[in-house]
């Protein structure tokens, strides 16, 4: 059986791996959890061999990446691929229970950005890139959207995830336009063959709570199920006591069933479905107001309901039949001030492709169909529904042992910006101990009028769209690796031109001085982003130190066309130092510190650059019998935003927003405890 396209959801397990110069039909399992493996930038390291003074023979798990679709183990990808395995989910799970935003943002070269100060809405940034760009994907289904909303990454518990995969620039070829800027694929658990599970309960010093669950079991010979529960609540916080709500109030629940159905012949399904709701609250305080003398209530109320399925099936001795579908509806209903919003999102996919081997090539190609639909019921003129077929294609090729190639490409037809192509090359070249990765990628983004200020502010003073072009961006990296027995070095250059980059223009309405509205336009010139990363890791017998530092230098055309501008909230330097000292099964004891240079700030009042901060976190848990006890200490200096300048503006923003941008933390110290309890086998 052919692994062009495997099953979207094979993660806790050694996956069938396929060689292309050697057709086989074999598969090797196993067992789920017997060893942790650290798994960075698509090296697959074994940092289990001390454990129980060497009583486990070392081994080697080969760990096939879904979202590049070549069906190749990590080792063996053409794409350099970030991932974050089952070990680390565990430990960031026991940080932040109720989302995965910690689990993403301490990867090197990926930013959680707070787009919402009355919300506590993120988005995530790769590389610099507008976090828009950013397709988050659950086994390979975008089941969260098609162009994920802000809100939604805090709304994913990260209770039933096996691992993490991450491809950084243009991903426009395997994903389409929404895929601009990389790609976050999160990989579910599977089941074994007996019933497991695990409960979690989690408090913080700031009167949050969340009860997290996930159990699995054979439902018959061919049949598995897995089920995932989760209810989250956090309390209003005004921190820094000056009538604005810091930490907004929520209350989420949420459940998440899966199948997995493996036949006789090689064919397997894998379906699900899944379902939240969410309150969540913020802006002024009881009795508070803002500079205009009233009070200014934020909210959002969230309902949605999606599902999905990969159906994967042999056809004749050396192709694989593939289909996957999914369709997401949203509901929100909107509050900013004395204004109401109500709408609805829907994403809707449908993909067919066949894939097969033919002696040291693997390849795929494929047909899709993509719809994305807002509808308002408040400002009809900013409906819009945009529908996408599209023909893809992928081919990697071995040309000797040490040198690999992977060209993908993909064009569709979008209903509103017409024809796009979006091509990708990627070569890997392994000669000895070090591996070298190239890549070079198009891709496009289709607006929307949800950019990141539109999002927090809501739609009430943005002009009708009017005349604007797609984004287009091209993408380039180089990547160096170097692995030696225990140490683990690698370094990262890569570079983006995006043109035609959407951004909001405020103007008068009445011709004065004060500007009350906004339109979005596509800006003048070329956007441009440099950077590199550095990134060591080392592991000696149950220590495993990590270091990290990414460089950026982001430019924009600046407002009089004259010059070049640093892109605001882009830190030129960030860097993070992460130190775990783990025996399985019995403790684990850590410590990160990571740093954030200066940052441009926009139209912010009080300053134009911020100032430089740390964020100093320690975490233990200790193991007894089936219940792991831990306790999280979280921004241990107590920064907090707020002790730099005022967050709420002297005068209403023209975008409608209240507050000034968020460039640091705004919840200060706080820590968290609880207990994990496994059953089962």
């Amino acid at each position: 059986m052919p692994l062009g396209f495997i099953p979207l959801s094979q993660a806790d397990e050694l996956l069938p791996v396929h060689d292309a110069a050697t057709p086989s039909t074999s598969i090797a399992y196993q067992a789920p959890d017997l060893t942790t493996k650290s798994l960075v930038s698509g090296e697959v390291h074994d940092d289990d061999t001390h454990e129980d003074e060497h009583e486990h023979a070392e081994e080697v798990e080969k760990i096939v990446v879904q979202a590049t679709r070549s069906g190749r183990i990590a080792d063996d990808q053409p794409i350099r691929v970030e991932l974050i395995d089952r070990e680390e989910i565990e430990e960031k799970a026991a940080m932040r229970p109720g989302n995965i935003s910690m689990l993403v943002a301490e990867t090197g070269g990926v930013r959680v950005q707070t787009t919402s100060p009355a919300l506590g809405s993120a988005n995530i940034r790769l590389q610099g890139l507008y976090g828009r760009y950013t397709q988050l994907l659950a086994d390979g289904l975008p089941l969260y959207g098609n162009q994920a909303s802000s809100i939604g990454l805090l709304q994913i518990p990260p209770t039933d995830l096996g691992r993490v995969e991450i491809i950084k620039g243009s991903a426009s070829s395997l994903y389409g336009g929404s895929a601009l800027g990389g790609v976050i694929n999160l990989v579910s658990r599977t089941p074994g063959d007996t019933l497991n599970g695990e409960a979690l309960v989690n408090v913080t010093t700031r009167d949050g709570q969340d009860l997290t669950s996930y159990v699995e079991s054979p439902l018959g010979e061919e049949t598995k199920g897995s089920l995932t529960v989760g209810a989250h609540r956090q309390t209003k916080q005004d921190i820094d006591d000056d009538g604005w709500i810091d930490l907004p109030s929520y209350e989420r629940y949420s459940a998440r069933p899966r199948l997995f159905w493996e036949g006789e012949n090689g064919e397997s399904l894998y379906a699900t479905t899944g379902f939240m709701t969410e309150q969540r609250a913020g802006g002024t305080m009881p009795g508070e107001v803002v500079a205009d003398g009233n009070p200014f209530e934020q909210g959002q109320d969230s309902q949605r309901i999606d599902g999905g399925l990969v159906f994967n099936m042999p056809v004749l001795n050396s192709l694989t039949f593939s289909t996957r579908a999914s369709a997401m509806v949203q509901e929100h209903d909107h509050t900013y001030g004395d204004i109401s919003e109500d709408d609805q999102h829907e994403s809707y996919l449908l993909e067919t492709s066949i894939a097969g081997y033919s002696g040291a090539s693997d390849w795929l190609v494929g047909i899709a169909y993509q719809a994305e639909e807002f509808t308002s019921d408040t400002f009809e003129q900013f409906d819009y529904s945009y529908d996408v077929p599209g023909l893809f294609t992928q081919l990697d090729y071995e040309l000797t042992e040490q040198l690999t190639t992977s060209i993908s490409a993909r064009v569709d037809e979008h209903s509103e910006y017409g024809t796009q192509f979006s091509p990708r090359v990627s070569m890997l070249y392994r000669p000895g101990d070090v591996t070298i990765r190239g890549s070079y990628g198009q891709g496009y983004f289709a607006p929307t009028p949800f950019v990141e200020e539109i999002e927090a502010a809501g739609l009430s003073r943005l002009e009708p769209l009017q005349d604007l072009k797609e984004e287009q961006a091209e993408t380039a990296s180089l990547d160096v690796t170097y692995s030696l027995e225990n140490i683990e070095a690698s370094i990262t250059a890569f570079g983006s031109n995006i043109d035609n980059v959407t951004e909001l223009q405020a103007f008068s309405s009445n011709n004065t001085a004060i500007f009350d509205r906004v339109r979005l336009v596509n800006a003048e010139g070329e956007t441009q982003i440099r950077g590199s990363e550095v990134l060591l890791r080392y592991y000696w017998r149950d220590i495993k130190l990590t270091a990290s530092y990414l460089y950026l230098d982001a430019t924009e055309v600046s407002l009089d066309g004259n010059d070049r501008r640093t892109i605001a909230l882009t830190p030129r330097h960030s860097a993070g130092f992460v130190a775990m000292w783990e025996r399985h099964g019995q403790f684990r004891v850590g410590f990160e510190a990571y740093y954030t240079g200066t940052q441009r700030l926009n139209d912010n009042p009080y300053i134009n650059e911020s100032n430089p901060y740390w964020h100093l976190g320690l975490m233990g848990e200790i193991t007894v019998g089936r219940a792991s006890w831990f306790l999280n200490l979280e921004n241990l200096l107590d920064v907090k935003q707020t002790d730099e300048h005022p967050l709420l503006l002297p005068s209403r923003a023209a975008s409608g927003q209240w507050t000034t941008d968020i460039w640091s933390r705004n919840d200060g110290f706080i820590a968290n405890a609880g207990v994990r309890v496994k059953f089962g086998h």
